[in-house]
């Protein structure tokens, strides 16, 4: 008999198949931390924001933002591994994860947007929108996915990692854009429901810091000696130990604290 009853899952989805290939046992650098912001001021930007401009400000382009901000002020969290070398990033590139269900089946993209510390957030959330730069590159990209067979998933995904970041090689011709993923990585769980979520870091990808904001939540917090009522979120960050500290972990978490709990002094007024 047995020891386990099973059966095999007839199909499965292009991204199960992508993170399929792309772990092994556990055996990571992975630090995780967590940040609790205050969001009575973020929202009330946001609803400002939207009045003024039309245009619907989320939380993922406020943290895009912020992180783009922080990455900037520290620059070696914006960097990358090459030959056991440290390179820094000469731009601050921060990607979101972007989630769709509408075909029954959950399918993933990151969109990236470069030099999102320059940015303004009508530009961010233009380019959220619009979706990856070149759909039909991204297309040809997932079809390399769907069709390499489950056992070569490992070794295809290192494989491009290898040639894009540590050998620095356009492979936009064969459908994988030019720093698909930046230098950090967010998506946001609060949007599932979840008050806090720890995301794995994603070898090929090669992106040092995944930051997941959770959902605004009403707690009892204490204002000039009186308990009320506020508005906060969690912000739940997985970081890349080898080249990211303690020192470095507390310059990002700092600014991102700044930024979010005062958006206007940050970014300008509303609109």
């Amino acid at each position: 008999m047995a020891h386990l009853e099973l059966r095999p899952k007839p199909r499965i989805s292009s991204f199960r198949k992508l993170a399929l290939g792309s772990w092994a046992a556990p055996y990571d650098p992975t630090v995780y931390g967590s940040l609790t912001v205050r969001m009575d001021r973020a929202l009330a930007y946001m609803a400002a924001f939207q009045r003024g401009t039309g245009t619907r400000l989320t939380v993922t382009h406020l943290v895009l933002k912020a992180l783009a901000v922080a990455l900037r002020r520290c620059p070696d969290a914006n960097a990358v591994l090459r030959f056991h070398r440290l390179y820094l990033r000469e731009r601050a590139t921060v990607a979101a994860l972007l989630g769709d269900t509408s075909g029954g089946e959950a399918r993933w993209s990151a969109v990236r947007v470069a030099d999102a510390d320059l940015k303004g957030l009508r530009d961010i959330v233009a380019e959220l929108e619009a979706g990856p730069r070149d759909v039909a590159a991204a297309s040809r990209g997932w079809r390399w996915v769907e069709r390499m067979p489950g056992p070569l998933m490992r070794g295809f995904t290192r494989w491009v990692s290898f040639l894009a970041v540590t050998l620095n090689v356009d492979l936009s011709r064969f459908g994988l854009p030019r720093d698909a993923f930046g230098a950090a990585i967010v998506t946001d769980v609060g949007a599932l429901g979840l008050d806090a979520a720890y995301l794995p870091l994603v070898p090929f990808t090669r992106a040092a810091v995944f930051l997941a904001p959770g959902a605004v939540r009403e707690v009892a917090v204490v204002e000039q000696g009186r308990v009320v009522v506020g508005k906060v979120m969690s912000l739940n960050a997985s970081i890349d130990h080898r080249f990211i500290d303690g020192f470095h972990a507390g310059v990002l978490a700092n600014t991102l604290k700044e930024l979010l709990e005062d958006p206007e002094a940050a970014f300008g007024p509303p609109g």
